[in-house]
Formats: C-alpha cells, structure tokens, sequence
C-alpha cells in the first residue's frame, strides 16, 4: 500500500470536501486544511502533556491523527451532531463500513496498518493519545468556528452551534495546551499564525482543481514521509521524526509567503539569502509563541529540512548520502531525519497538485510545465531505496 497512486489520490480527496458548507465561509475551509492543523495543535498539546510528566507514544499519535484522517475522508461531510449520533448507535457498523469503503479504494490498502486501524477504533487502548487528538480536533474545530461565527451571526442554529464546540472543548480543560490556548495565551497565537497557511495557495498563478493551501500540502508530505519510513524499516523515533519534519517543513512560509523554486533559482545566491531571512524570522516571530526548551526541536524539523541528519552527542550532523541513515544511523538514539526522501515527497505533492488539475481539465503553462519538468527529474529515480520513478509512473501522462 506504501505510496502507491490509489491512496495518494484517496488523500487529495480531502481537498475537495468542504468544511461549513451550509454557512457563509471564507476559502480554505477544506477537510485537508483541518486535518493539518490539528496535528499542528496536536504537536502543541502533547509537547505540553509530556512536560507535565505524561507518557505518550508519538508513533500511536501520528497514525491515530491518519486512521481519524481517512476515516474522514470517507464520511465525508457529515454534520458532527449527526455523526456522533451515528457512531454512538452504530460505530461498530459503520466503522466495518469504512474498512471495506478504503479496501474498495485502496485495494492493496498495506494489511498491517489496516489491522492497527482496526484495533485505534475498536479497542479502549491509547487513552491519553486519543483524548489529545479529540482536543486537537475541537480545537481546530473551534479556530473555524471563530471566523464563521462573525459570518453568519443571526442564521438559526449558530448559538447552538457556539456552545456545543465550546462544551466539546471544556471536557479538555484537564489538558495543559488546552488550557493555555483557551486563555489566549501564546500558544494560542501560534495557533492563530499557523492557521494563516491555510489562506496561502499553493501554485497561486495558476487556476487548479482542487486548490490545495500549503497547510495541506504540509500534511500531504508528512503522510508520504511517514510512510517512506515505514517502507524503509526505520525505527519508532526517525519515522516520527519524518512526519514531524514533513509536518513543519513549510513553517517559515507563515511569514515569507511561498517563493516559488524558479524565483530562488533566478538569481545567484538568492536560495541562501532567503533561507536566512527565513532563519531569522522564525526566531523572531515564531519562537516566542512557544517555551524555550521546544525551540531546538522546531529549529531541527524546520531548518535544512531536505537535508539528511542525525544528532549524536548533541550535535547535528549532515550525512553526505541518503543511504548513510539506513546503514548505519537507523536507531532511536540518533533522532535521524531523511530529508533527500521528504525532498522527494516534497516533489511528489507537488507533481500530484499538477496531475490531478490536468485530469479535471484544468491546464495552465505553469502546471503543465511543472508536470512535465518533475516527471522527467524522477524518471527511474530512487532515494534511499523508495521507487520514486515508479511512482510517477503510474500517472498516467
């Protein structure tokens, strides 16, 4: 199942369903765009969980945030009251139902990850885990809320509508994040500024079908990362680590906008000179919003994110090849980072985003050429053992 087209097209179908689509709402509002910011949030919850002591595994963290995502996605927009009645009546029906929808879909959907899919929804297990995402998910759920709540005050239902996500939201309050968000405390303003990349389009000179915000493009290469890891064996801590990386590879776009590749190239030097301005205003602007101890990781998912890395001893370290990770690195101790692979992911995403607007009919010389310089880039290409020349191969031209 790792990376093949069905479900790479199964997850751009995100970007299609609508959030709010009964309100006044502005664009952005996809289901893609909140499944990555929940897991933005959720980042912030558990780094918060952990420094009061608690045990959490990253690893159920991340898959539990894409078991929730695909089921999601094949849900589709069901109203929440509606859909909690459902799976308070009938989750284990309904639950067999997506399972068989995503084989349908996904007809060689990996067996493994299918089988722990299976036991995130069905069993009482990862209690703290899921509580999180649920806080995550009301959260996010909330940050919407707030804009279509100044929209449509007046329309029947949004008083009722106001209280229940609040109420959803107070059952959290046992939660630190929680806590300091709700009280509009800094984390809330990291919140608020990362939510902005869900208004930044990705390909902004070019009409496609779907849009697709470089909030969900980060979510998109996170999942392919994640499981690039997993098709390459790697231990518990370098997969999250490439999901987090893929996660937050964008970060610095909150305040620079998307500077598209052939303007950095346009000019000699001009790459370096903004990966400066960038270091420098994440240090400015981003930072602050969250505690000192946190600032070494973001900086490390954040900086030089297509470089392949380790730490030992404290210290980063670049490895002159993507192969040099999996030979001898691929342990938990060493915090390892396939940054080559989340390149090719990166590219991959990207590829797709053209591809998929080509299919629905929309054509533009800036995605056509896009198409057609990355298809050729990866022909017959691998990194660090993941086809990504095969991959391409399977959309068709």
């Amino acid at each position: 199942m790792i990376l093949n087209k069905d479900f790479i097209e199964f997850i751009y179908e995100a970007a299609h369903i609508q959030r709010w689509n009964d309100h006044i709402r502005p664009q952005g509002f996809t289901e893609l765009d909140k499944q990555a910011h929940k897991m933005l949030i959720m980042y912030v919850l558990a780094r918060y969980e952990e420094e009061q002591g608690a045990q959490l595994d990253w690893q159920v963290l991340i898959e539990g945030g894409i078991f929730e995502f695909l089921h999601r996605i094949v849900l589709t927009d069901i109203k929440p009251p509606i859909f909690h009645e459902l799976m308070r009546v009938s989750g284990e029906k309904l639950n067999a139902w997506v399972f068989s929808e995503l084989k349908r879909k996904i007809p060689d959907f990996d067996a493994a990850f299918l089988t722990r899919m299976h036991r995130y929804f069905e069993e009482e297990t990862y209690l703290l885990e899921k509580k999180v995402l649920r806080a995550a998910h009301y959260l996010a759920t909330e940050w919407e809320f707030r804009i279509v709540y100044h929209m449509n005050q007046g329309i029947y239902g949004i008083e009722q509508t106001k209280i229940s996500i609040a109420n959803e939201i107070k059952e959290h309050k046992d939660l630190l994040g929680v806590q300091k968000i709700i009280a509009g405390e800094e984390p809330q303003k990291f919140v608020d500024l990362v939510g902005q990349l869900r208004f930044q389009k990705r390909w902004a000179q070019s009409p496609r079908v779907p849009e697709t915000s470089v909030m969900g493009h980060m979510i998109i290469v996170a999942i392919l990362g994640y499981f690039c890891a997993l098709r390459l064996g790697a231990c518990q801590q370098r997969a999250i680590n490439d999901f987090l990386c893929g996660l937050l590879h964008d970060l610095p776009e909150v305040l620079t906008r998307d500077i598209v590749s052939p303007v950095k190239r346009s000019v000699k030097g001009l790459d370096e000179l903004i990966k400066e301005i960038e270091k420098r205003q994440i240090a400015e602007k981003i930072l602050p919003l969250l505690p000192l101890n946190w600032h070494q990781e973001i900086l490390y998912f954040s900086e030089n994110e297509f470089c392949d890395r380790i730490i030992k001893e404290g210290n980063v370290y670049i490895c002159d090849t993507p192969e040099e990770i999996g030979e001898f690195y691929n342990e938990n101790k060493f915090c390892a980072i396939d940054g080559s692979v989340l390149k090719g992911c990166d590219n991959l995403a990207a590829f797709v985003e053209a591809w998929l607007s080509r299919t629905h009919g929309i054509n533009s010389r800036h995605v056509n050429d896009g198409e057609k310089a990355l298809r050729e880039k990866y022909h017959n290409v691998s990194i660090a053992g993941i086809p990504f020349g095969e991959i391409y191969a399977k959309f068709k031209e």
